[in-house]
């Protein structure tokens, strides 16, 4: 059957079930990264595509230049768990009521899996598990993440964020740039529950009769959950490993010593190690597909390359972690863009000061900069 639209969905009261099948749907696998995809288009805006055996993925739009989000759906006895939710605004509440009363017509929601505490995976989770009666289910950071910057909004334009921005190079037109606008995103969460139902690294959840095994990686988001499903051998991945983009890795003012690259690719190298190389992966954004190890490689060796950019430039002379981000991002840069990018290039940064590639120099204006070790 065709694809169908959430209206045709409503009138018909089918589901889509336009299930994977590698032998006839396969595409010719890519020659430059090695990766088949299940299939070639996304489903639109509240269409449902069967993956495997009552696994569906649908998409939500977000106003980002990533302008999407991918949504799984479960079957779970005689309803459904839903994966992500999408941003808190009004145009996405109104994407999942045309759903809910659409193709998911007749049959309750059970739960709310969350994996990972940026605004368009757990955005909407207070209004559904509200609206709905819906335990959340997600990791503790995520929980707690969210809530910190759902309780205190204003604490993403303080002095220790502008501080953060400006000890690294950034100028102060800039500063003001990505500490307002730049965070914007951020506030894009409706309320949380008062109370979450703890998912850890190791923990099986049983969906529908069929087990899930947890894992959590980091990099990304710290303890981002990742649910394997043996019996299908299906990952849904979240945002660790997407097929065509490099998820972002970001130093944030909190933690300003941290690595969060060395821990993405430790992540990677476990994925590889407890994931069969062949199974079908879900992910965050874009297409899913196939070559789950090959993937893992290939972002491995993506950011060695831009360890590599970054060390000839240093060999040069010192850059701060400003001077460096046209090294990395040479295209011009909106400020939300700008935030992630800024972030993303420190995570290299002290990814490389930690493996003695690069030294602090000497500073005679305060600001931080990096020269060849």
């Amino acid at each position: 059957m065709a694809a169908l639209s959430v209206r045709q969905l409503f009138r018909s009261g089918f589901f889509v079930y336009a299930r994977a099948n590698p032998e006839r749907t396969m595409l010719k696998k890519n020659e430059e990264s090695r990766l088949s995809f299940p299939h070639e288009q996304a489903p639109g805006t509240g269409t449902l595509v069967e993956m495997a055996p009552g696994i569906f993925w649908t998409r939500i739009p977000l106003p980002f230049r990533l302008d999407h989000v991918n949504i799984y759906l479960i079957e779970d006895g005689d309803g459904w768990a839903l994966l992500d939710t999408g941003i808190g605004n009004s145009a996405t509440k109104e994407i999942w009521q045309a759903i809910v009363s659409g193709p998911l017509a007749g049959r309750r929601l059970t739960r709310l899996i969350v994996t990972h505490y940026h605004p368009d995976h757990i955005g909407l989770a207070g209004w559904l598990c509200e609206r709905y009666g819906l335990p959340l289910l997600t990791t503790q950071t995520s929980y707690l993440g969210c809530l910190t910057i759902s309780l205190s909004p204003g604490a993403l334009d303080a002095r220790p964020y502008r501080d953060f921005y400006a000890r690294h190079g950034m100028d102060p037109a800039t500063v003001d740039l990505v500490s307002s606008q730049g965070h914007n995103y951020l506030r894009m969460v409706s309320p949380l529950p008062l109370s979450f139902h703890r998912v850890v690294d190791g923990d099986t959840l049983t969906i529908g009769g069929r087990e899930f095994q947890a894992l959590t990686g980091d990099g990304h988001a710290p303890e981002q959950l990742m649910l394997y499903c043996p019996s299908e051998n299906v990952l849904l991945a979240a945002d660790q490993v997407i097929a065509r983009i490099s998820p972002n890795i970001s130093v944030w003012a909190v933690d300003p010593e941290g690595d969060p690259l060395g821990l993405y690719l430790r992540s990677l190298k476990r994925i590889k190690a407890r994931i069969p190389a062949d199974a079908l992966v879900l992910p965050g954004h874009q297409l899913p597909f196939y070559g789950l190890h090959d993937r893992c490689d290939e972002l491995a060796e993506h950011h060695a390359g831009r360890c590599a950019l970054i060390a000839e430039a240093c060999a040069r002379k010192p850059h701060s972690v400003a001077d460096l981000v046209p090294v990395l991002f040479p295209r011009q840069l909106d400020p939300h863009q700008l935030s992630f990018a800024f972030s993303e290039v420190h995570a290299h940064v002290n990814f490389m000061l930690r493996r003695g590639d690069l030294r602090h120099a000497p500073s005679t204006d305060g600001n931080s900069r990096v020269e060849a070790a």
